[in-house]
This record gives structure tokens, sequence and C-alpha cells, in this order.
């Protein structure tokens, strides 16, 4: 999606005029001459706000900008001008949820306004409230068929929603207004691949290298579809080529590198690791695979290092907690593994393994009834898992 410019924008240079109080036509003329003098001065520093407050945005001083047009909407509570652009300001500021009201007010004022409605999608979907956002942009796109923002955004609001059928009918849309977009073709990649639609898939990449052959990001996406499909030479072949084409990409190293660890080359998967590391220290694929490697090699210590890192990096990655586990038993500290591995069966209850590795961490912690409770867990899971097999 293209970062929200000036078409996203409703600056006023003429605010709207105030309204003269009820009543003041009957007022004695000089008490109507002074009101009538106060509504112009009202006016003409209403207009000098949003001016300044203009030139502020174009030169992205967004503290001085949002300081103008609170001061405009305190002298007129309902000025277009001043609701959208301050909205566009918070938005900008990484505020989008407090610009939602302005954008909400700015509707009351001005029913059906397109303008202020982008703008209002725009923040449902950057304060990730898709489905809102979604549901405001559907009548948009029809009145609007052609509209790439209009249909980008629906694009990227389904895709959130994991509705990536339709999603992708939003997108390829969207491509057809503007061919060019790489981000838009990005994410319609993106949804083929969650749908498995690996033929639609290789277009969108084909399309992609006509624009830029050097684009790391479709490289990844083809390699993952091959991935998908079990046919590991030709991912690691897209993997290579998107860290020839972007050796700083995020993920272009760990994402080779746990390619390499899978087939067993654990030089080269710990080579790549270290790579993915030197550029992105807290990634957390590269720090568990690398614990993994550790651990094998008997390097405990090091092994929990590097577990630990990748949990701080992501909370809730089942495969750190797990190897963590692995590497206190090894250590001689069960009690200490139960924790970490207690998680790894809440995040995913069909984890075999690290049921009976649990299993085994209480029973050598003394807690032998439990111990033997999750072991048969882990056993009638493999049973089940093996049945489903057959």
């Amino acid at each position: 999606m293209k970062a929200p410019g000036s078409f996203w924008i409703v600056v006023s240079a003429c605010a709207t005029s105030l309204l003269v109080p009820p009543g003041a036509s009957a007022q004695a003329p000089a008490t109507q001459d002074t009101s009538q003098a106060q509504v112009a001065t009202a006016n003409a520093q209403l207009r000098s706000y949003l001016e300044q407050a203009a030139e502020a945005m174009h030169k992205g001083d967004l503290a001085a900008a949002a300081a103008n047009l609170r001061r405009a909407l305190a002298i007129d509570p309902h000025s277009l001008a001043a609701l959208n652009n301050l909205g566009i300001v918070l938005a900008r500021e990484g505020k989008p949820a407090e610009a939602i009201p302005l954008y909400q007010e700015a509707l009351k004022v001005r029913p059906g306004d397109a303008a202020t409605k982008r703008n209002l999608a725009v923040a449902y979907f950057k304060a990730q409230r898709y489905r809102s956002g979604w549901n405001l942009l559907q009548p948009m796109a029809v009145a609007y068929p052609t509209d790439f923002q209009i249909l980008d955004l629906s694009g990227l609001c389904l895709f959130a929603l994991d509705r990536y059928r339709e999603a992708a009918e939003y997108l390829e849309r969207a491509n057809q207004a503007d061919p060019s977009d790489l981000e838009t073709l990005d994410i319609l990649g993106k949804a083929y691949l969650r749908m498995k639609d690996y033929k639609a898939l290789t277009g969108v990449f084909a399309r992609i290298m006509k624009l830029n052959p050097n684009s790391a990001t479709a490289h990844i996406m083809m390699g993952t579809a091959y991935d998908q499909m079990s046919n590991r030479a030709d991912a690691i072949k897209e993997y290579q080529a998107a860290e020839q084409a972007d050796p700083n990409f995020m993920g272009v190293h760990s994402g080779l590198g746990y390619l390499y660890w899978r087939q067993g080359d654990t030089e080269l998967a710990e080579k790549e690791m270290l790579a993915e590391l030197q550029h992105f220290p807290n990634d957390p694929v590269a720090n568990c695979i690398l614990g993994q490697i550790l651990l094998n090699n008997t390097q405990l210590e090091e092994a929990e290092s590097r577990f630990r890192a990748a949990i701080n990096a992501n909370p809730r990655y089942g495969e750190a907690l797990f190897g963590l586990g692995k590497t206190e038993i090894a250590r001689s500290r069960p009690a200490a593994a139960i924790e970490p591995l207690r998680k790894a069966v809440a995040l995913d209850p069909n984890y075999a393994e690290a049921h009976f590795v649990l299993g085994t961490a209480l029973r050598q912690a003394g807690r032998v009834a439990e111990g033997k409770r999750e072991q048969k867990i882990s056993l009638a899971l493999q049973g089940k898992k093996a049945g489903g097999a057959d």
C-alpha cells in the first residue's frame, strides 16, 4: 500500500465561514457591526491557522501542524479541513486510533465526503480495525470500481482478516489500475501463497520479475512455495537468489539457513544464521536454530543463551521454548525445564514430543505421577497421528 500522501490530504486555504449567532439581525447597528467584525476576525484567524498547518505539514513539522490545527478547531470545532488534517497528522505520528474520531466528526459535518472516508479507512487499517475498514471500503469500491487506493486498501483489509480469496480479487483489480505497484503485487502473491494457489503465485512472480528482477521478497515468496511443495532444491535456489539480490534483507539468511538445517547441512545452516544475526541480532528463527545446533554439539550454556534470545524476541515461539526445556534437562536442571515446556504444550496441545519431554522433566524433578500423565498424552497423540497417516 502506498503511504498516504497529498492525495489523502484535505487542505483548505479558505476556512468555512462562521455563522452569525441567531438574533444578531435584531441588535442595534453598532452592536451588529461589532459582531460582524468579531466574526471576520475569527474567520481570518482560522484561515491563518489552517494555512500555517498546511505549510508545517508540507515541511514535515507534525508538532507545529497539530498545534495550529487544534487552534483552528478551538475557533470552529466543525472545520472539515482542520478535522481531516489533524487526523492525518495523528496518523503520521503513529496515533491512528486518535485520528478515527476526528474523521467520524468530519463525516457528521459533511456526510458522504469521499476524501474523509478514505482518510478514515486508512486510519482503521493502521489501527488494525480491519473489519471496520472493510465495512467502510466495500461500498466505496462499488462507487469507485477503478480507484487504485480503494481497491488496494480493500485487499489489504481482507488479507488481514484472513479472507485471502476475496483479498486476491481486489488486489488483482488494484494491479490492473496500477500495474507498476510492487507492494500490491507482493501482498497479492502472499494471498495466493496462503491459498496454496501456486499457479497463480507463479504468474504474480513473473509480473514482479518484469518490474524488478532483483526482488528479494519475490524470490523468498517462491522459495516458500517450493518448500511447501516439498521441492527443497528449488526452494534453496530461490533463497540463494534472494540472498544475491539483497544480502541485507530481513529473513533471507535465516530462511536459507533453515532449509540447510532441515536437510542436515549443519555447517551451512550455522553460517547463514550467524550472517542473519549480524544484521538482526534479535531474529528469533536464527537464534533458535543456532540453539538447536549448539544443543546437538553439547554446547549447553551457549544453546540456552540462544533459546532465551529467541523467546525474548517472540515469547510464543514454541520451538524455542521446547529447545530451552531440553537444554535445561541436559544441564541436569529438570525443575527449570518444566515452565518452558508447559508453555510449549499450552501453545500447541498436539505437540507430542514436548509432552513427552515435559513428562521426563517432571519425573526427574520427583513429580512422577504428573510425568507419567504427560507421557501418556504424548503416546496417545503419536498413536493418533500414526492412525491418521494410515
